[in-house]
């Protein structure tokens, strides 16, 4: 949807399709309407590595929050492990330190590269905290990081600009054409069924609230 409110591009999926998927195509779709594209705001489904790489080739700024296990980890807790910047190791809360790590993943791939840290199995046997940590009889205790892509970096950077934050106030605006399309035109339950009978809905609904949009920004 352009600032103005009028959808330029739209796709129909089944279900349980992703989202964030989608975003090369509309952006492909909107620029064949002519539109110039700099800016996308979405939410964070559309901030997935492939689509970081996409918008950075192609000179878009992306106003979507990166998944919270990226930017912010996932961890527990009540499982959190502390990190010995010296020694490059993360260590249990109960003092044991790593005795090794590796790196796990291919690069330049849609999932980020791991970083798994290797714990002595034999003071995890007589570690005090070792119950919900240590399965009796495991032969290894590991921990893994996710290693944040140039992709991510940077995309993390962007998000905790101004610029990201006042961008962001203007996501309504969607989240507002989505409820008039489902409350004011029928796109909220499907007249037919299949995707062929979906696409046609959805075009005509989307013809309707273009059209009246269209309208009152003529007066």
């Amino acid at each position: 949807m352009s600032e103005e409110r009028i959808i330029t591009a739209a796709t129909v999926t089944t279900g349980e399709k992703n989202d964030g998927k989608q975003l090369e195509t509309l952006i492909q779709k909107s620029k064949e309407c002519g539109m110039d594209i700099d800016t996308i705001i979405g939410h964070t489904a559309y901030s997935g590595k492939d689509n970081l790489k996409y918008i950075s080739d192609h000179q878009i700024k992306l106003v979507a929050k990166l998944n919270p296990t990226v930017s912010h980890g996932n961890r527990k807790e009540e499982d959190e492990f502390e990190f010995n910047k010296d020694a490059g190791m993360y260590v249990y809360p109960a003092g044991h330190m790593a005795i090794r790590k590796a790196k796990q993943g291919k690069k330049n791939q849609s999932k980020n590269q791991k970083m798994t840290y290797y714990f002595d199995v034999e003071k995890c046997k007589r570690c005090s905290l070792r119950d919900g940590c240590y399965k009796p009889g495991a032969k290894t205790k590991t921990y893994s990081v996710s290693i944040k892509s140039a992709e991510h970096t940077n995309q993390l950077e962007y998000q905790n600009s101004e610029e990201f934050k006042e961008k962001a106030k203007q996501r309504y605006k969607i989240e507002a054409k989505n409820s008039e399309l489902k409350h004011r035109h029928g796109y909220e339950v499907a007249s037919s069924s299949g995707l062929e009978g979906m696409h046609i809905q959805g075009a005509m609904a989307i013809f309707a609230v273009n059209l009246k949009r269209i309208l009152k920004l003529m007066k």
